[in-house]
């Protein structure tokens, strides 16, 4: 049972829009680019969990805190008599383990070390468990999920599950019989209520409302869209069309992620899509989809 689904990080969605919005450096996209493979493999990951039989609780993306430190565990698994805390990787391409460090086989780059953080949320986990008083033993479990991945030298002291061995780590797992109880809801209960919302997105670039376009742009090639009819919008790029009112749904809810601070309203919404349309088409969509506050001239949504 899925008790937690997975959703796309602010983070992740911040820097999509940016892509359209602004001028990214190469560092920043290749970031960007990071976060897409990163959410990718997780979601290949979590498409063969859901298929796990027996009583399981599995909750997505977890971010924790213990011992005044934050950690996250990407796949959290509470079985009958363990917790499996995954830690997914979707790394493409041939990499070495040499002198306690991991390094991409072609160049020689040095890498950040996937184990190291592993170890951490390993005991970290383990620490807030005992903070709780909770009694479970854990295993800790690094996947590299993407089929074009080998790493040569593998540590021997790191349960490691390489890409030809994750079917075989999933049936394994479902072979063990689970029958949950009381304790393993408590467990999952406190899990889901300790759940911190990430809020240090210090990789960001900066930006600024004024140094953004504004418009509604293209999900897939990331022009800019324009009027096709009183349904449609369409993309003069790519041709991709959208109905109206899910991409004001979507150009609102950019604005909110990108722009907290700013209220977000029929006008500025207006100002921030930037297409031909009459002002009672977004604020029937703010109406329909958002919560309204205030009374009058002061109405906004949330």
């Amino acid at each position: 049972m899925i008790l937690k689904e997975r959703t796309e990080s602010v983070e992740l969605q911040c820097m999509r829009s940016l892509n359209a919005r602004m001028e990214l450096s190469e560092s920043e996209k290749f970031y960007l680019s990071i976060l897409e493979a990163g959410f990718e493999g997780e979601v290949a990951f979590d498409k063969l969990s859901a298929q796990l039989k027996e009583e399981r609780y599995i909750l997505n993306d977890l971010l924790l805190e213990a011992n005044r430190s934050d950690f996250q565990i990407d796949s959290t698994i509470i079985s009958e008599g363990i917790i499996d805390a995954v830690d997914v990787k979707y790394y493409k391409g041939d990499y070495v383990w040499k002198d306690g460090e991991l390094y991409t086989k072609q160049t020689g780059h040095k890498c950040k070390n996937p184990f190291e953080r592993l170890n951490r949320s390993n005991y970290l986990l383990n620490q807030f468990l005992r903070e709780n008083k909770l009694n479970f033993l854990v295993r800790s479990t690094l996947v590299f999920i993407h089929p074009e991945f080998t790493l040569y030298n593998a540590p021997e002291d790191v349960s490691i599950i390489h890409p030809t061995q994750v079917n075989r780590f999933m049936a394994e797992m479902d072979s063990r019989p689970s029958k949950l109880n009381d304790s393993h809801k408590k467990l999952a209960n406190i899990l889901l209520t300790s759940n911190k919302d990430g809020g240090n997105y210090s990789k960001l670039p900066a930006y600024t409302y004024e140094g953004v376009k504004k418009g509604i742009f293209c999900g897939k090639c990331l022009c800019r869209m324009t009027t096709k009819n009183n349904l449609l919008l369409i993309c003069g790029n790519c041709g991709c069309q959208e109905k109206i009112e899910e991409a004001i749904l979507r150009s609102a809810k950019e604005f909110k992620i990108l722009f907290p601070e700013i209220k977000l309203t029929a006008q500025s919404l207006k100002e921030w899509c930037q297409v031909n349309l009459s002002s009672r088409t977004y604020l029937r969509a703010l109406q329909k989809h958002f919560k309204v506050l205030g009374k009058a001239k002061n109405t906004y949504y949330e």
